[in-house]
């Protein structure tokens, strides 16, 4: 099967095609105000370049940032909430947590559905599921009615305790059906039927503020597809590092949120488990952001909960909450594209804030005007120009100094010592927040392995590395689309979780098995159509607490017979719960807090991850200038292509290793060896040999 993955990024759009293991890449520049037409583009130079037709493509798997964009620009559908009435303030007041608690002047994320647009039904549910106040015809057609006047293009619904029983949601979205059609419904008892009503809300409320452009977005994207003359499914990278249906993508667009880094995750737990590196951090950094993940023993970590749209970069709970299963990294905003400038009080700046594809860096020559991160590294020699993006762009180091010049002028340094400082800031800010993540899990990252992939994160590798006191690097085959080979080495799978509490001590055996076949089904029907459900694995877990607290443990749920869990699971959460806390509770009850599903659909995927190098004899050498940032200089760098460097092939820095979509910037005292499958190794000179 011939397999077509692509992936949107803010500046770039990566393609992967994989006829049999055989792989070709391409990258062409995002177009924002239509991001298919440049996945289109860039598919129809894909096969002409390869004689591929297009009837012989049998999947077509696909991540975007839509989601996120529209949700970070709010950008999304004009969108109303109901919610049970009393209740309609709860996206303002959140949990009543200042994040901050010094801070006079705290801002809060801005709700995604403002005051004029959230509703209140008169129904009540108790906290068991119990019917208080039933909801009535008449009360539907009251709160349809002011929808329709609100002219909402979208409705989110979150009624109280509808996690432990969706009735009520249910009935009103049958209702809203007959009386508001064509108008999408999300509710909270599908999106995220978990306790906890602010972020079930924030959850819900994302969901229908993206539904319909991503609905939208994917039917045009389809369409393009078949005019090109593509029948293959399509497939979707969901947060979670698993690909679903267009049809599930379109009813849970929330799901997509982290949707390109997640591909990115599931490339370095592939990598990861090929090299056999039990403790490995996946640096993937692109045109506009740069992502950090841990992957220990081939996997990455798994959470119930992200926030989006952060207003303090580093700062738990200045984002909206989203209960949706995700793989766990950290993003910075640090991409090639971030945009450099001097403050009010002479400090110099880079970034969040980036130029995109359009006008990109000044570089591009498309009317940028202000400097990135990328006009400092072709500044310093860090990048070919005739090479960049596979050729596709010829780059203009004149424009790039210019814009240097006249921007960060206010420093009083030259044009190249002001790149400099533009890559040290850069790197420091990354490597900062690789410190405070690998902090809050109690990480100390010396003797981990770097992995790099993305356009931009061979060039700064090494110094990041360093700074963290990473002693290697690799650099996987085809690096500069690493999210996009990530897509072909996940699997089809769908996540199921619920709140159905239950005391651990006395659980009956007949409740498990309720639960257990409702989410199963659940699953099952979300993977329909994607191959053979009834041979899929599944991964169950549970969440624990002591009866009363407010936070969980997560314990695998095996698959013992139910009259065995209860004493084989207070063990294991007494040995955990003590393990992080110190200390157990005595005479305290344990409960079950919510359960979770995940059902995966195994292939037998082509290797996509190996590129042995044809070449039998050393690479040729050209001489270039590289900055060398330790000695405040440029000096005389060696250049070789990446496809030319033989099996066991070593090249000593200062060097540059390019390749089509990316380099990787060789120091001084480092040498880069390529290994039988084509994996560069980047150590310290002693190290390498």
């Amino acid at each position: 099967m011939i397999r077509i993955a692509t992936d949107i990024g803010g500046t770039f759009t990566d393609l992967a095609l994989d006829a049999g293991g055989t792989l070709v890449t391409g990258k062409v520049l995002t177009t924002p105000a239509a991001p298919e037409q440049g996945v289109l583009s860039g598919l129809r130079d894909l096969l002409a370049g390869t004689g591929v037709k297009p009837a012989e493509i049998g999947l077509f798997l696909h991540g975007t940032t839509l989601a996120t964009n529209a949700v970070i620009e709010r950008k999304g559908a004009r969108t109303a909430l109901v919610m049970t009435e009393g209740f309609t303030d709860t996206p303002e007041i959140g949990r009543e947590h200042r994040f901050d608690q010094y801070n006079v002047y705290l801002e809060k994320p801005s709700p995604l559905v403002p005051r004029e647009r959230r509703f209140g039904l008169r129904e009540r549910i108790d906290a068991d599921g119990g019917v208080i106040e039933p909801l009535t015809d008449a009360e539907i057609a009251r709160v349809a009615a002011l929808l329709r006047d609100s002219g909402a293009a979208s409705v989110a619904v979150c009624l109280l305790h509808s996690y432990a029983n969706p009735a009520h949601e249910e009935a009103f979205a049958a209702a809203l059906a007959r009386l508001l059609p064509g108008v999408p419904v999300s509710l909270s008892c599908r999106v995220s039927p978990l306790i906890g009503e602010y972020e079930r809300c924030s959850t819900t409320c994302a969901n229908a503020y993206v539904q319909p452009l991503v609905a939208t977005y994917l039917a045009r994207m389809q369409d393009g597809l078949r005019g090109l003359g593509i029948t293959a499914p399509v497939l979707v990278m969901m947060s979670e590092g698993a690909l679903a249906s267009v049809d599930t993508a379109s009813h849970l667009p929330v799901r997509l949120i982290e949707s390109g880094p997640a591909g990115g995750a599931m490339l370095a737990a592939a990598v990861a488990r090929r090299l056999k590196r039990d403790r490995l951090v996946a640096f993937d950094m692109g045109g506009t952001t740069a992502k950090i993940c841990l992957i220990e023993n081939g996997r990455p970590t798994q959470e119930s909960s992200f926030e989006a749209d952060r207003i303090y970069r580093f700062k738990k709970g200045s984002g909206l909450p989203l209960r949706i299963p995700v793989v766990e990294l950290v993003e910075i905003g640090a991409g090639g594209g971030s945009i450099a400038r001097v403050d009010g009080a002479g400090r110099l700046l880079v970034g969040p804030d980036s130029a995109g594809a359009d006008p990109g860096p000044a570089c591009y020559g498309r009317g940028g005007d202000r400097p990135t991160v990328t006009d400092a590294n072709l500044l310093l020699g860090r990048i070919t120009p005739a090479r960049f993006a596979g050729g596709r762009m010829a780059l203009d180091r004149t424009t790039a100094a210019q814009a240097m010049r006249s921007t960060l002028d206010g420093l009083g340094l030259g044009v190249e010592a002001s790149a400099a400082a533009v890559a040290e800031i850069v790197e420091e800010a990354m490597a900062a927040a690789a410190r405070t993540y690998a902090a809050e899990k109690g990480c100390d990252l010396a003797g981990w392995t770097l992995l790099a992939f993305g356009g931009a994160a061979g060039l700064h590798a090494a110094s990041v590395a360093k700074r963290l006191g990473i002693a290697e690097i690799v650099l996987p085959p085809n690096a500069g689309v690493g999210s996009a080979i990530g897509f072909l080495v996940a699997p089809a799978a769908f996540t199921v979780k619920r709140s159905a509490f239950a005391p651990l001590a006395s659980l009956p055996p007949a409740e498990v098995a309720t639960i257990r076949d409702a989410m199963r089904r659940e699953a099952q029907a979300m993977l329909a159509g994607l191959g053979d459900v009834g041979a899929a694995e599944e991964t169950w877990t549970l969440d624990l607490r002591y009866t009363g607290q407010g936070t969980e443990v997560t314990l695998p749920l095996e698959p013992d017979p139910a009259e065995t869990l209860p004493a084989r699971l207070t063990a294991a959460f007494e040995s955990e719960y003590e393990r992080r806390l110190g200390l157990l509770p005595k005479g305290v009850p344990i409960e079950i807090a919510a359960w979770s599903l995940t059902v995966t659909l195994r292939a037998e995927p082509t290797d996509v991850l190996a590129a042995p190098s044809q070449a039998a004899t050393p690479a040729p050498i050209e001489e270039v200038r590289l900055y060398d940032l330790d000695a405040e200089a440029a000096r005389p760098a060696r250049l070789a292509e990446r496809s030319a460097m033989p099996a066991d092939g070593e090249l000593r820095g200062p060097a540059l290793l390019v390749e089509d979509h990316t380099t990787l910037v060789i120091p001084a005292g480092m040498a880069a060896r390529c290994d039988a499958e084509g994996f560069i190794i980047l150590r310290s000179e002693g190290d390498a040999a």
